[in-house]
């Protein structure tokens, strides 16, 4: 992970490379439907965690500036929630001004929401959002071509590497987040994919 006090990329940057990959059958098949939506889960699954961690702290702890990308826990929580949103845009094909990201973004540092509360119920809407869309993918709607307005100019790439771009982004900017909160004693715990898969099969277990 870069350090915490690195300049911030462009959450659509790495998209332009996507297209050269497209023509790799062996990535496109493991990209299942199945697999997008354990990623789906997980996001749920650890924002739900962090949020509730986040609640047990002040304000002021939430949005102290520790150098992170997005300077606080409030500020990466934000970003995030905004990139989704982003992304959710395109998956969806609404249409926005050039001079805007998604509906109402212009920005990646924008703040969306100053109260943690507003802040943690967009999450959640979001989150089922995100949800709703990932219950209608197709192993052939995964292979096909995300055509997407970006800065006014017209981008391709295949949904496989996008999807797999926005859930790669949601675990690096969490992973700062948990990094943030040990830096305030706060220890988030069990953070592994795996540790959510044995819980899914713990309960599904007569």
């Amino acid at each position: 992970m870069p350090p915490l006090t690195s300049t911030p990329r462009s959450l659509v940057g790495c998209a332009d490379h996507l297209a050269a990959a497209s023509s790799s059958p062996s990535v496109v098949s493991m990209m299942s439907p199945e697999w997008v939506s354990a990623l789906a889960r997980y996001n749920r699954w650890m924002n739900d965690k962090l949020y509730s961690l986040a609640a047990t702290l002040s304000d002021e702890a939430r949005k102290r500036d520790a150098g992170a990308f997005f300077k606080s826990i409030h500020g990466t929580f934000n970003h995030l929630l905004l990139a989704d949103r982003v992304w959710l845009g395109r998956f969806k094909g609404v249409v926005v001004s050039p001079e805007l990201m998604a509906p109402g973004i212009r920005t990646l540092d924008q703040e969306l929401y100053a109260d943690f509360e507003e802040l943690r119920r967009e999450r959640v809407l979001t989150d089922n959002e995100l949800s709703s869309w990932v219950s209608g993918l197709t192993h052939e709607r995964l292979a096909a071509p995300l055509v997407f307005m970006r800065r006014g100019q017209q981008q391709e790439s295949p949904l496989w590497g996008v999807v797999a771009h926005v859930f790669n982004h949601q675990t690096h900017h969490r992973g700062q987040i948990t990094t943030l909160f040990m830096q305030q004693g706060c220890d988030p715990g069990v953070t592994d994919l795996y540790a959510m898969l044995r819980e899914e099969a713990a309960r599904a277990t007569p």
